[in-house]
């Protein structure tokens, strides 16, 4: 377990510094406790963190946050910020889900929020940060068809739980809508949304895993790979490093991967970008003006909660007829005319 207090800890930098004496007076303190990924994990954990940061700035609030080394540190983190220090606490993943509910209904007058989790019925004290990913992945897939040259795509998960199969569900029938409207047989390996039935590493940790992961994946033909398992990912842009971009490339998820993987940053086709850190600072600003309330927080393509990372070194790549494809499909999603649940 590490903690540490009103950083200054930039997101991707690793840089970390201490705020000026006047400023660690802040009236109103943001505690953050991460999953097992981490705070610099290059993905949701360092983009909720962002927001804490960007309170910090732009709000002068104070924040802090604690690591989860192993799954049981969840609730002995949640608990050691409890008593009063923490205006919000913000817990950071599906898998803080139980511990999160727990301390919340015991301690009814402090507030949280959870990333990526929310709870029926609706807990009054924690407001669940939620984002619908299945529709930027969709854009994903059928980009990822678009570009192909082998007409078999990958992807694998770290965990089998909604908040990561619902990339997977996304990312595959945007390759089936591609087909459908072009007449072409591109397949998925990795995931079926139906059956519900997949590749998964079982961790989020583990960089030998998503180079392997990817490895047998490629094997079998894949000229794209998504891994929708955090830093386990790295390991996959690694491998599509050494094997070069013109026969594997990566989509990455939750952050733009381009900009925070930045040695691997030529390997990234796209990526499926949650927008965590404007619902953590939006969930901040309201627990400031006292207009918090329990339930969720929705981010869509429509609200830009949610959407898909520009195409950066590969954007010449994409003809400008996919583009347009693209950008047809999004408006689709957002005015209801495609569905990407089925």
């Amino acid at each position: 377990m590490l903690l540490f207090s009103r950083t200054m800890k930039r997101a991707g930098t690793g840089l970390c510094a201490w705020l000026a004496a006047g400023s660690m007076a802040a009236a109103f303190t943001a505690c953050q406790v991460t999953d097992t990924g981490g705070i610099d994990d290059n993905s949701f954990n360092q983009t909720a963190w962002k927001g804490v940061l960007d309170a910090q700035e732009q709000l002068g609030i104070s924040g802090r946050f604690l690591e989860s080394q192993a799954e049981t540190d969840y609730e002995a983190n949640i608990n050691s910020l409890l008593g009063g220090q923490c205006d919000i606490i913000i817990t950071v993943g599906f898998l803080l889900g139980d511990a999160t509910k727990a301390a919340a209904e015991a301690n009814p007058d402090q507030r949280f929020s959870i990333v990526d989790y929310s709870y029926e019925p609706v807990i009054p004290n924690v407001l669940g940060q939620i984002y619908a990913t299945d529709e930027a992945a969709f854009m994903a897939g059928y980009l990822a068809a678009g570009v192909s040259e082998t007409g078999i795509l990958g992807v694998f998960g770290g965990i089998n739980i909604p908040t990561v199969t619902v990339f997977m569900d996304g990312f595959v029938r945007g390759a089936e809508y591609y087909n459908a409207q072009h007449g072409t047989a591109v397949s998925v390996l990795g995931w079926n949304p139906e059956t519900k039935e997949g590749l998964f590493t079982n961790n989020f940790d583990s960089l030998d895993d998503g180079r392997a992961f990817a490895q047998n994946l490629y094997d079998e033909g894949a000229d794209i790979v998504l891994p929708v398992a955090g830093p386990v990912g790295l390991g996959s842009a690694a491998l599509a490093d050494e094997l070069g971009v013109e026969k594997l490339k990566i989509v990455g998820v939750d952050a733009d991967l381009y900009y925070t993987d930045t040695e691997k940053q030529h390997v990234y086709l796209t990526s499926i970008t949650k927008q965590m850190d404007a619902t953590v600072m939006q969930v901040i600003e309201n627990t400031m003006n006292d207009t918090f309330e329990g339930g969720n927080l929705v981010g869509s393509l429509s609200n830009g909660g949610v959407d898909l990372a520009p195409f950066h070194d590969m954007d010449a790549l994409v003809p400008d007829s996919l583009k347009q494809e693209l950008a047809g499909i999004r408006q689709g999603i957002i005015d209801g005319t495609i569905a990407v649940d089925r």
